[in-house]
């Protein structure tokens, strides 16, 4: 499903209305047809699909951040794919407040960083990378990493950001996000370790043990690359009891 095929970020259009107009074969923005929808509505959605189109073709992103509803921004994941972050991070505990931020896993296809804290994880470089990207990707992001990585660094996320828990939710699959990969059959290289051992094992660096650090920085990417195979796996189930059921 793309981004072209939506019609609820238009003013006035629900998913009520946008099930009806795909039903009625209105299944692109190039389909729509004026008649099938009342004027006002009509015409909400001609100057929506105008000043959209325009912007898709740009690349802005961050215009479908403030125009889809936040729990459909996985919509926006086949046109931005190439260009997605997904981003995983480790912590000394669980208060914004009190504990620290150890390894930020940024992964874009092609290519993973890990920014260590005390090495190279800077403000100005976690804002490059996220700037960088057309759309951000989390497991439970929207009330960890994200408020976290605010806190400690200040940064910013302007494009649509799809934390994974919540069309994991709706596609039955609960738990945390080692629970759902075996349940969605990906498989990772340390399925042994948890996030109480990535607390160990940078306390075990802290202390001069650097295969401590490798071994974290090795768990973080499992979490950071597995997140791309588990939003291609979320995005097609949904396309599929979403949009193509619908067509």
């Amino acid at each position: 499903m793309r981004i072209e095929n939506s019609f609820i970020p238009v003013d006035g259009v629900g998913e009520k209305t946008e099930r009806s107009l795909w039903e009625s074969g209105v299944t692109h923005w190039d389909a729509f047809d004026p008649s099938a929808v009342g004027a006002r509505q009509a015409e909400n959605i001609e100057s929506f699909v105008a000043t959209a189109a325009e912007r898709l073709d740009d690349g802005d992103a961050a215009f479908f951040r403030e125009r889809f509803p936040s729990g459909s921004h996985w919509r926006c994941y086949e046109n931005f794919r190439e260009e997605t972050c997904f981003l995983d991070i480790e912590t000394t505990g669980l208060d914004q407040q009190r504990h620290d931020v150890t390894v930020v896993g940024l992964h874009t296809p092609g290519e993973t960083t890990a920014l260590v804290a005390d090495r190279d994880l800077t403000a100005e470089r976690l804002q490059t990378h996220l700037d960088d990207a057309k759309l951000l990707v989390t497991f439970n992001g929207k009330r960890f990493d994200v408020p976290f990585l605010e806190s400690a660094f200040d940064v910013d996320v302007e494009v649509p950001h799809v934390d994974l828990m919540y069309p994991c939710r709706r596609l039955g699959l609960t738990g945390g996000l080692k629970r759902i990969e075996r349940e969605t059959g990906i498989e990772r290289d340390r399925p042994d370790l948890s996030g109480e051992d990535a607390v160990r094992l940078w306390r075990e660096y802290e202390r001069g043990d650097d295969s401590s650090l490798e071994t974290l920085v090795s768990y973080n990417r499992d979490d950071t690359e597995n997140l791309r195979l588990l939003a291609d796996r979320v995005t097609d189930r949904l396309d599929s009891d979403v949009f193509v059921a619908r067509e």
